[in-house]
């Protein structure tokens, strides 16, 4: 693949960093850069700012005319290839790329692939702090932190690199064939409906991350999640592992958990491979899945199980996912805002649950569904001590949740919210207050990183008046 000479239009810029790699790593290639978006100039002048070399701006909307001028298309992963444009540039028999799929034809080195509605950061983290006991490697793909395109300038140093993949990045992975060393689907649950329609469409698109491996390549499951059977059944011609809360039935081989250690099952043996402490177990069970599935994902790559034991003491914590960003004797402060959806909140309901115990919740509705959510509130959570914020999902909630939900306050700005939450954590000896909305934050917030910010802005005045 080359660029350069190439007029390439770059679809979307955002706000992340991943459009700001992808246009800076296109120029230092020697490609003629267009850059588009809905954005304005000075809704994207944080963005433009960071953009080194020279592009044309064509800002504040998308013309045909851009799309008939390009060789390539690059497109943001916040835009759908079902958008009318790049409908378009594939009618007229452009390029189509984006940032994961030229990070997957130019890295040439070994990939792990994590995917799934939940766990993806946590397991993608994990699993490359075990690879790189053995090998040098990096994340790569979360936008923040590790643009693809970042990594990619640094891969004559590496040996290995673990990708975090939502759907939005594998929608365009199945026309570049991608092989992965190692896939892994942590789970399927309930999401992106409004742009990927159903579940089953949504599936589909998941499983690109492991439809082009071959016999000697590897795909790691979760026994535990019901949409496991579906990708099973599109029959991969990579070996197949899964990972479990529960020992695992005949006929599977991989890892699971069972009190303070995980056993691992292959050619008909089992054996104990990592001792866990008590630190470690108290991670919660989605922790837990999301470790079997590093532990066995970096197995699968060559890496011992005795390295990866000695690094369970030290796993890196990962920003806004059930963080700690305040604690004395008497209050602890959970900021969990990457819980987007009911599943990522009921598991931080299940862990933080108690009488003594605070809540925050409530955004952006996506359509998903919040029965299971409810339950989880009316058992974990004591009568009154749920706190909302205004926001489509939350009136959703509040209906879900029925006369339970008659004493539960609504405000509309996450500071009444955390002021509200301080008083009421005042009554008490000891106490938690949780900030785990289950829902996206667009109403209000940029995204559910400036909504996590925000939060810890709050926390760090608190922390001043201390």
């Amino acid at each position: 693949m080359t660029f350069k000479g190439k007029k390439v239009l770059l679809f979307g810029l955002g706000i992340l960093g991943g459009g700001v790699a992808a246009a800076n790593w296109l120029m230092r290639q020697g490609a003629r850069v267009t850059v588009t978006d809905l954005k304005t100039r000075n809704q994207l002048a944080d963005s433009i700012a960071r953009v080194t070399g020279t592009a044309v701006w064509k800002l504040g909307g998308h013309s045909f005319e851009d799309v008939d001028a390009c060789d390539i298309v690059v497109v943001n992963p916040d835009v759908p290839i079902a958008s009318e444009y790049i409908q378009y540039a594939f009618t007229q028999g452009k390029m189509v790329l984006n940032e994961a799929a030229i990070f997957f034809e130019e890295f040439a080195r070994p990939i792990v692939a994590v995917t799934g509605t939940r766990g993806k950061t946590t397991t993608t983290a994990w699993t490359e702090y075990f690879v790189s006991s053995q090998f040098a490697s990096s994340i790569a793909g979360n936008s923040s932190t590790h643009p693809f395109l970042n990594v990619l300038d640094r891969a004559s140093s590496l040996a290995a690199a673990v990708v975090e993949l939502p759907s939005f990045h594998l929608e365009l992975l199945d026309r570049i064939r991608i092989q992965p060393e190692v896939a892994v689907i942590t789970n399927l649950s309930r999401d992106h409906l409004n742009r990927h329609k159903t579940m089953e469409e949504y599936a589909a698109v998941k499983a690109n991350i492991f439809r082009f491996q071959t016999a000697i390549q590897h795909l790691v499951l979760n026994v535990d999640n019901s949409w496991t059977d579906f990708f099973a059944g599109l029959k991969p011609a990579s070996r197949v592992w899964y990972f479990s809360l529960r020992p695992l039935a005949d006929g599977r081989e991989g890892v699971w958990h069972d009190r303070d250690a995980v056993y691992f099952k292959s050619a008909g043996s089992v054996s104990k491979v990592l001792s866990l402490d008590d630190i470690t177990l108290a991670l919660g069970e989605h922790n837990l899945a999301n470790l079997c599935a590093a532990a066995l994902a970096a197995h699968c790559l060559g890496v011992s199980w005795e390295n990866i034991q000695t690094r369970l003491n030290s796993l890196p914590k990962i920003p806004f996912r059930q963080e700690t960003v305040f604690a004395t004797d008497r209050l602890m402060i959970i900021n969990d805002t990457t819980a987007t959806s009911p599943e990522g909140a009921i598991q931080a309901i299940k862990r933080f649950g108690s009488r003594n115990a605070i809540f925050i919740a409530g955004g952006t509705d996506r359509d998903l569904e919040y029965s299971e959510w409810a339950r989880a509130v009316c058992e974990y959570i004591k009568p009154g001590n749920l706190i909302m914020l205004e926001g489509s999902a939350t009136d959703k909630m509040r209906a879900t949740l029925g006369s339970w939900a008659d004493p539960v306050p609504l405000y509309s700005t996450l500071a009444e919210c955390f002021s509200a939450a301080l008083k009421k954590a005042g009554a008490y000896s000891k106490s938690v207050i949780v900030f785990s909305p289950g829902a996206k934050s667009f109403e209000k917030f940029k995204n559910e990183y400036d909504r996590g910010e925000a939060f810890n802005t709050l926390v760090r005045d608190l922390k001043d008046k201390q």
